[in-house]
């Protein structure tokens, strides 16, 4: 039996043999949404094998429930490749949502603006992405099917939903390119110029890693990024890590209105 197999009948024991019908990793500062999920929550440390959330603003649980009416799987907090170095950090956990029957997958993070349209406090909508650290998850991988074509790697019909709950909530949803960068430490300025020069509107440091686990895994994917703050040399602010967590919740609230809306139907 797979750790994966043996991860996902543990849940089940604790949550119910039902499966989720969205996985949800939630990015920095965004925590706050597992806690309204009506269902158990289990701590990282009882799944073994599951990364530690080693960045402050996550929380190191997965929360099975119900939200909104529809079956949910939280991941209240992901391992990023700059922690370890590796970047398929999350296949477990995405391996273990896989098995409990989950097939659909939406990611959140916090994120720079390389785009000057975009401002602190608002959302953007992955419609691609640069995996600029030139890492890949699928490193090692054995077998053929690590060839994944990513050309449908952010799912339309999802985008499309989560479209439109934004527009019914009155919430702007601009749709853009999203830049992976190793982390940890921040882009410099003439990075951020680069990243405008090959097409980026934003840039961070996650959830393409994810993304191209889950399409290895057969899940269909979307993610949402909370800009936190413009990319180093296009304002005056500070960036740092404190900032994002305090920024994250502005935007946070306008992302908890829209996935409340998506997962209503």
């Amino acid at each position: 039996m797979s750790k994966s197999v043996e991860l996902a009948t543990l849940i089940r024991e604790r949550a119910g043999e039902e499966a989720p019908e969205y996985g949800l990793i939630l990015g920095s500062g965004l925590g706050h949404l597992s806690k309204a999920v009506e269902g158990v929550a289990i701590p990282y440390d009882d799944l073994p094998g599951f990364p530690h959330a080693g960045v402050s603003g996550h929380v190191p649980q997965l929360v099975i429930g119900n939200l909104e009416g529809a079956r949910v799987a939280v991941f209240g907090g992901r391992s990023h490749y700059y922690e370890s170095g590796r970047a398929d950090a999350m296949r477990l956990p995405l391996e273990t949502l896989a098995a409990l029957g989950t097939k659909k997958l939406i990611l959140t993070n916090a994120a720079g603006a390389v785009n000057t349209m975009l401002a602190p406090g608002g959302l953007m909508m992955l419609n691609d992405h640069i995996a600029f650290a030139g890492a890949n998850p699928l490193i090692g991988e054995k077998t053929d099917a690590r060839f994944v074509p990513l050309t449908d790697a952010h799912d339309a019909e999802i985008r499309a939903g989560l479209r439109a709950a934004a527009e019914a909530e009155g919430v702007a949803l601009p749709e853009g390119v999203y830049g992976w960068f190793s982390g940890p430490s921040f882009e410099t300025p003439a990075e951020i110029r680069a990243a405008r020069v090959l097409g980026m509107d934003a840039v961070g440091m996650s959830t393409v890693p994810e993304i191209i686990l889950g399409r290895f895994l057969g899940l269909r994917c979307a993610s949402i990024s909370v800009i936190t703050n413009m990319g180093a040399g296009l304002s005056d602010e500070s960036i740092s890590h404190d900032h994002t967590k305090q920024m994250a919740p502005l935007g946070a609230a306008k992302l908890e209105k829209v996935l409340r809306r998506f997962l209503r139907g």
